[in-house]
């Protein structure tokens, strides 16, 4: 019904009436025949994320909501938030101006709008998540991998490390983030060798520090078999099978159409050369990751036990540790806020229409009540 009202009204103007219809959408690819053919939308202008320049200018004019501290400056945070959107550089403006006003701030400064970037981009800092020392020294190993394996790898000069932390963010426990120094239009066959061996390397830090392995690893799993999937099937990577593409369709599923087609072009012969090709891209750079993780344990280790004192490093912190063996600039390490001292103390979350306890509650009745069943 609407692809009909749509050619309705199309059809309806006349040749001298200069009106032009425009109508944008991220699935041109599912668009009806009918809606493309010569004197409808017979035009395409592709809209690709914005670049260094166009980030700034999109900030500024977002910016102009909120007020701004004199020595911000919105060029560092445009180049270091590749890939972003219109909304989502957006929502790093608001989530700015909520940071600094938590802070009770007269302005929001810059780090406030670095702090927005991290959260837009790796999630919200989860420091009430309780973890147990083993686990979080696992964690701390796993990230270090993260790091070491990216500063011993020619990607280090391509995608710098920006920060390290075992402070769960998101669904992670820890993250290691890496920020480009200027935007990238092409892939490079060593630089996604590479990003597999950083990948691997927090699995592989497991394996090297306590001869055993965990679960954290299967995102960095996923991202690696992506990335040699693409390398055999899209890219044309792979020797043994040349520089041709397997599989028509490498993007999302619409329903009406991919459920009902097959986009498989390719004998079973050459779906087994495919599996086993990705396995070697995957396996073999595991291989690296361990080798240079058994090579550099020392700096392992050290950096592991940084994060375990500091919980946060930045990329020249960990590149010091790695090369000399300490830090010529430690961080401070923010504590996180004092717990109530009381458990009816006020709080920020409560309103003055909050009803006041109940006198005299014995702790027996508290403790049944607050294991009381709400639906009985």
């Amino acid at each position: 019904q609407t692809l009909n009202a749509l050619l309705v009204e199309m059809d309806g103007f006349t040749a001298n009436e200069n009106v032009i219809v425009i109508a944008a959408t991220n699935r041109v690819d599912v668009l009806d025949p009918a809606l493309l053919r010569p004197g409808r939308f017979d035009r395409q202008v592709v809209v690709n994320l914005p670049d260094a320049a166009g980030r700034e200018q999109i900030l500024r004019v977002h910016v102009r909501k909120v007020k701004l501290s004199p020595s911000v400056d919105l060029g560092p945070i445009a180049r270091a938030t590749t890939g972003f959107s219109g909304a989502e550089l957006a929502n790093l403006v608001n989530e700015a101006a909520l940071i600094a006003a938590r802070k009770n701030a007269s302005a929001v400064s810059q780090q406030d709008l670095e702090e927005a970037r991290e959260k837009v981009r790796w999630g919200r800092e989860r420091r009430s998540l309780e973890i147990s020392d083993r686990e979080k020294y696992m964690t701390a190993v796993h990230e270090a991998g993260h790091a070491l394996c990216l500063l011993k790898t020619e990607l280090a000069k391509t995608l710098p490390l920006h920060k390290v932390t075992i402070i769960p963010r998101g669904p992670a426990l820890g993250v290691t983030m890496m920020l480009p120094d200027e935007d990238k239009h092409s892939e490079y066959k060593k630089e996604l060798l590479d990003y597999i061996v950083m990948a691997m390397g927090g699995r592989c830090a497991e394996e090297v520090v306590f001869n055993d392995i965990s679960g954290g690893a299967r995102g960095d799993i996923q991202q690696a078999t992506a990335i040699a999937r693409k390398m055999v099937c899209v890219y044309g990577m792979s020797e043994k099978l040349g520089p041709v593409e397997y599989g028509s369709s490498h993007g999302e599923v619409f329903l009406a159409r991919d459920l009902t087609q097959t986009t498989r072009n390719f004998s079973e012969h050459t779906a087994q050369i495919i599996d086993e090709e990705i396995r070697r891209i995957v396996e073999e750079n595991y291989t690296r990751a361990l080798n240079i993780l058994r090579d550099n344990k020392d700096a392992l280790l050290l950096v592991a036990d940084k994060l375990m004192e500091y919980e946060t490093l930045s990329g020249e912190q960990i590149a010091e540790l790695v090369d000399k063996g300490e830090m010529s600039s430690p961080p401070v390490r923010e504590l996180p806020p004092a717990i109530p001292p009381a458990e009816d103390a006020p709080t920020d979350l409560q309103t003055p229409d909050d009803e006041p306890p109940a006198p005299e509650v014995q702790s027996g009745e508290k403790q049944q009540n607050s294991n009381s069943n709400p639906f009985s």
